[in-house]
Parts: structure tokens; C-alpha cells; sequence
């Protein structure tokens, strides 16, 4: 067979197939960032100038994606008094506390991000949405950090920067014209580089300013040809109207569609999880015309949702204080994207950095023991999560077979980023058990490989008269590679 001009060839892979043998390995050819063929095993023959990576039957599933992190706010924990409560409120008092110091200490804030952005591509992530918070207390400090991480990390990883705003624009109940921190948002929006404008509509001081900030946000958006990304319906109140109707409204008035590119995403949202299958069937009328997207947040509305009142009573299931992605779509076909959010801090002081834990964690969480649900669960931290925040985009399964169908296999002409999980030897270990060792790719170039070497065997005498030996085993620090 004649030699292909290719860029790279990833040979010896398997891919999350349910049509075909586990034992199917596959070569996969890229070229100027896509992929151009998958073939079996072996069969490719790339010119001699081409990269040839050797997966040793790895699998190889779609790159990761933070839909939904915040880059300022991880790994505060140690710069925060002490948790009494663990409640909302309190995670709101020690960390707006806390986040006073950014600016004072700006080596820190940079550090921790770095290491925020590092350890995702080393997991498998090369898209994220990435939260900085902008107000009287940070001014620009976290922006420009996000800014310039953006584009030192440009090759290795596409970072959506939000011009965030965490707390109210308007100052009290009384107010009619938003605050400082407002405006502090409408130069932060202007700025090149920033991709996405978002709020709290939740911390105002009432309903009535709550909608008025959702109006504003939007406002922004349309006028900077920005994404919209609200924290909304973070509750579990099922005595409280639900503001993703309002959104949705305001869309409508807006004229808001698809074709713009631009997309509303609403993160926690946990209140949808009190949704009737009539709600959910309104819902997803609503969002087959305008580009409204989900993000549930495991990690943070578990821990944060659903806690005891005073007599001891859990007013909703552990389960129930997430959205259950997997039901979700099974149910009424609306895909919800799983993130991270946060981790160590008030908010979400447990978790990891890896989206496939949130995956894993799903299935326990769920109960959820059926191939169909945990192809539904390893979508959502990847392919679901790059629709959520606008970098890909969804197509309609019509047509196509169950493997093509929901975006987990490669095909000819996609981007090549996917990320190579070693030691798995079927997909369904991905969402199960993700291994350690991988392989990140972005835009078919190798950015990040990450290996835990071998056990070392020594032996070691029982005693000095013994002549039974035992094996030590000693671990060896992991190997890391970010490009």
C-alpha cells in the first residue's frame, strides 16, 4: 500500500465501538488538525515524515472539556477561615473574605490556576469555560490573569474566559439602576479576549432584581457578541418558580437562535431536577429552537444541596440534588453537560480535576448499570460539555448508527482531540475505572502524556536467620509531560 502525507498516526488504538469486537484495534490518521482516515490496525502507512504514536491498545475517547471551572476561585481552601456550617451563605461570607487578597497576592493567584489548567490537560481536557470573577473587591486582577493564561496556554488547550460576576449589580432592595458592579462588568466585557459574559442572578436582593440582572447580562451579550452563562435555579425549593422560563423569554424577545453560534448556558440548575416529565417536555421544546444548554455541577450541588433542617430531616435524596444527566436524556432527550466547578474551596471542598471521576461518580450516584447510560455519562464530560459552551456542535442522530450517532467515536473530518486512556482495553473503563496513564491531543498534536512508572521489586530478608524473602514494592513517582 502506497504511503499517506499524514500529520500523525495514532496506531494500535480501540475506539468506544458497540458494534464491533473489543479486540478491534484501529490506526488513526490526522492531517492539518482532523482526522483524515481510521483504518484497522496496521493498515495505515504514513510518510516518513509523519509522527507515528504507538497506543498499545489504549482506548481512545473524545478530549475532555471543563464546561464550567472557575480558574480564580480552586485551592482556596487554606486562604479561608475555618467551615462551621458548610453552608451557602457561610461558602459566600469566607470566600468574598478570602478573595480580598487576590490582588495582594498575585503570584499565588497565577500559581494556582496554572496548576488548575496543567493537571486538566493531563487529564485528557482541551476546551474549558473558565470563571474570573470581576467586582469592587478583584476589580480586573482575576481577568487579566484568565486573559493572559489564555493565551500562554493557546496551543495546548482553547480557554473560554467569562467576565464573571459572583456578586449582585444591584447594591439593595431599594436600588433601580445597577452598581459599581455593573460597571465594572461593562468594561470587563469590551476587553479582547473575553468570550463569555455571566452572573448570579441568585445573590441579588430579591426576585424582581434577580430578573433584572439575567436582562442586563443578556443585554451585554448581544451587544459584545458574547456567550451568556448564568448560576441559576440553585435551589431546591419546589415552592420557587424556576427562572430558566425567564431565560428562555427573554431569548424569545431577543430573537435568539442557533445560528448566531451563540449560546445561554445555565450551570448547578439544580431546581430542574424537580422538573415534571411535562416541565421536561416544555423544555425541551423550547430548547430544539433557541440554544439554551445545562451544566449540573456533581461535585458542588451534592455536597451543598439538600442538607438537613433543623429536625434532622433530608428533604431530598443525595441523588436528587443534581441533575441526573443519564435519566435526563433517556427520558426526554435533553443532553446535560457534567463539570467540575470548583475544588478546595467553601464551595466544593472535595473532588477532583479529572471529568472521568464525575463520570464514575455518575454511575454510583445514579444507579446506573447500562452501557446506554454510561455512554451518555462519558459524553457529557466531553463531547456534551464542548456543546455546552459553544466549540462544537451537535448533529441530529437521524441516520447514523448508535456508534456515529452520539459524538463518541471519531470520525473522518472531526478535530482531532481526543485523549488516549492506557492500560483500558474497552471504552466502557473509561467511565468505570479511568486509568492514570494517557495521552492529551489537540488539534492532532501530543500536549500533554502522563505515566505512573512501574512498581519497583526489591527483595528484602524476613530476619537474618530467615531464608524466606518477601517482596517490598516501592512506588515510584509518576511521570508528567504538559507541552
Amino acid at each position: 500500500m502506497a504511503s499517506r502525507n499524514f500529520d500523525i498516526v495514532i496506531r494500535n488504538v480501540r475506539l468506544p465501538c458497540t458494534e464491533h469486537s473489543e479486540t478491534s484495534a484501529w490506526d488513526i490518521a490526522c492531517l492539518g488538525g482532523r482526522v483524515q482516515s481510521i483504518t484497522s490496525s496496521g493498515s495505515c502507512i504514513p510518510h516518513g515524515e509523519a509522527t507515528l504514536i504507538d497506543a498499545d491498545g489504549g482506548v481512545l475517547v473524545p478530549s475532555l472539556c471543563h464546561s464550567h471551572i472557575h480558574l480564580d476561585k480552586c485551592f482556596i481552601l487554606d486562604q479561608c477561615d475555618p467551615l462551621i456550617t458548610g453552608s451557602l451563605p457561610e461558602a459566600l461570607q469566607v470566600t468574598n473574605k478570602a478573595k480580598a487578597n487576590f490582588p495582594k497576592d498575585i503570584d499565588n493567584l497565577y500559581a494556582r490556576a496554572t496548576y488548575i489548567i496543567r493537571e486538566s490537560v493531563e487529564s485528557g481536557v482541551t476546551a474549558m469555560r473558565a470563571f474570573v470573577e470581576v467586582d469592587t473587591t478583584v476589580g480586573f486582577t482575576c481577568l487579566d490573569m484568565g486573559l493572559q493564561l489564555a493565551k500562554e496556554w493557546v496551543e495546548v488547550c482553547h480557554i473560554q474566559i467569562v467576565a464573571f460576576a459572583q456578586e449582585a449589580l444591584y447594591e439593595s432592595a431599594a436600588s433601580t439602576e445597577p452598581g459599581p458592579n455593573y460597571n465594572l462588568l461593562c468594561d470587563a466585557v469590551s476587553r479582547p479576549g473575553v468570550s463569555v459574559v455571566g452572573s448570579a442572578p441568585w445573590v441579588e436582593p430579591d426576585r424582581v432584581h434577580a430578573l433584572k440582572n439575567i436582562e442586563l447580562v443578556l443585554s451585554l451579550a448581544e451587544k459584545h457578541d458574547l456567550h451568556a452563562d448564568f448560576h441559576l435555579d440553585y435551589n431546591l425549593d419546589p415552592g420557587a418558580v424556576p427562572m430558566v422560563w425567564d431565560v428562555l423569554q427573554q431569548m424569545r424577545q431577543r430573537s435568539w437562535c442557533k445560528s448566531s453560534g451563540k449560546r445561554v448556558t445555565i450551570g448547578h440548575a439544580t431546581r430542574l431536577g424537580l422538573f415534571s416529565g411535562g416541565e421536561w417536555a416544555e423544555l425541551k421544546r423550547a430548547t430544539d429552537i433557541l440554544p439554551l444548554e445545562i451544566v449540573a455541577l456533581p461535585q458542588s450541588d451534592i455536597y451543598m444541596m439538600g442538607r438537613a433542617d433543623p429536625s434532622g430531616r433530608v428533604p431530598v435524596p443525595l441523588a436528587g440534588r443534581t441533575i441526573n444527566a443519564p435519566q435526563v436524556y433517556r427520558d426526554h432527550g435533553i443532553r446535560v453537560a457534567l463539570s467540575v466547578n470548583n475544588v478546595e474551596n467553601a464551595f466544593t471542598p472535595q473532588g477532583s480535576l479529572d471529568p472521568l471521576t464525575l463520570a464514575s461518580l455518575g454511575v454510583a450516584l445514579f444507579q446506573v448499570g447500562t452501557e446506554p447510560d454510561w455512554r451518555v455519562l462519558l459524553r457529557s464530560v466531553s463531547t456534551t460539555s464542548k456543546e455546552a459552551i459553544g466549540v462544537m456542535h451537535g448533529d441530529s442522530d437521524g441516520g447514523k448508527s448508535a456508534d456515529e450517532g452520539d459524538g463518541i467515536v471519531p470520525r473522518v473530518g472531526d478535530s482531532a482531540d481526543f485523549v488516549v486512556i492506557h492500560g483500558a482495553h474497552r471504552w466502557q473503563s473509561a467511565v468505570l475505572s479511568p486509568g492514570f496513564d494517557r495521552t492529551t491531543f489537540y488539534k492532532g498534536n501530543v500536549v500533554a502524556r502522563r505515566r505512573a512508572q512501574r512498581w519497583k521489586q526489591i527483595q528484602v530478608e524476613r530476619s537474618s536467620t530467615s531464608q524466606n524473602l518477601y517482596t517490598l514494592a516501592i512506588d515510584l513517582q509518576a511521570t508528567r509531560t504538559s507541552f
